[in-house]
């Protein structure tokens, strides 16, 4: 595997940013791992929290050693506290996320465009931006997975200041930054892959409930794995290696 740390000039942002980018390379010498790659590979769009950098992923859990047998690329942006949304009074998130980050991965990288190669998950503040990103855009992905992820936002907009701050009092009921809304929205046969996994000592464990409920009552296929466990890295470096044998991908 190759592993980078890009640094990069976003125009949506109008600032320099960052993004820690993993990319498949077929290896046989390599002493304890082996590495499979195809001409395009495919991409996981993988979503920090709100604590969290780029960078989180690859310090926190061994995930480069988890894709290397599957061929899978592996793109991890930086967004700051934002919540994957185009806050009120800072930065472009959302657009710069679901616009102008896959053109520049696909500028950069030579990875497949196919919607059967591109996924997206994330964890917290992560797991809301895959869900968002899956259900305003589902026909860019085959599969979504949320880990522990901050699913009802409307819902916390009076004690949150980080919320608070980002969405600068607009509302997020019934808009499409409400998770639950989108859900109500969706057309079932068109979403890809749907996965949630949350700890129940987690403090989000309420909200991944009503978004397991709210698919229910849609019809929508979603793949629940509740059980025990918190809000930590222990938890999330076990449960993104269920995701990657989820999401099936081969070389």
């Amino acid at each position: 595997m190759a592993l980078l740390r890009c640094d990069f000039f976003s125009e949506v942002l109008g600032l320099s940013t960052s993004m820690t980018v993993i990319l498949p390379q077929q290896t046989v010498g390599q002493i304890g791992m082996a590495g499979t790659a195809r001409a395009e590979p495919p991409t996981l769009y993988l979503l920090h929290g709100l604590s969290d950098d780029d960078t989180t992923w690859t310090r926190r859990t061994s995930i480069e050693r988890y894709v290397a047998p599957l061929g899978l690329a592996v793109v991890m942006p930086q967004v700051h506290r934002s919540f994957y949304t185009d806050e009120a009074g800072g930065h472009r998130y959302w657009t710069f996320l679901s616009e102008e980050l896959p053109q520049i991965v696909g500028g950069f990288f030579r990875l497949s465009q196919r919607r059967e190669d591109t996924f997206v998950a994330g964890l917290s503040m992560g797991g809301y931006g895959a869900f968002k990103w899956a259900l305003r855009q589902p026909e860019r992905f085959a599969a979504a997975a949320s880990l522990s992820g901050a699913l009802d936002l409307a819902s916390r907009v009076p004690q949150d200041q980080v919320i608070g701050r980002v969405f600068g009092g607009r509302p997020i009921a019934g808009t499409a930054d409400d998770l639950l809304w989108l859900v109500d929205q969706a057309d079932a046969a068109a979403l890809p892959r749907l996965y949630l996994a949350c700890g129940t000592e987690d403090f989000l464990y309420e909200e991944n409930l009503r978004f397991q409920d709210a698919c229910l009552g849609k019809g929508i296929p979603l793949t629940v794995e509740l059980g025990p466990g918190g809000h930590d890295w222990a938890y999330w470096d076990a449960k993104i290696q269920q995701v990657l044998a989820w999401l099936g991908t081969t070389a």
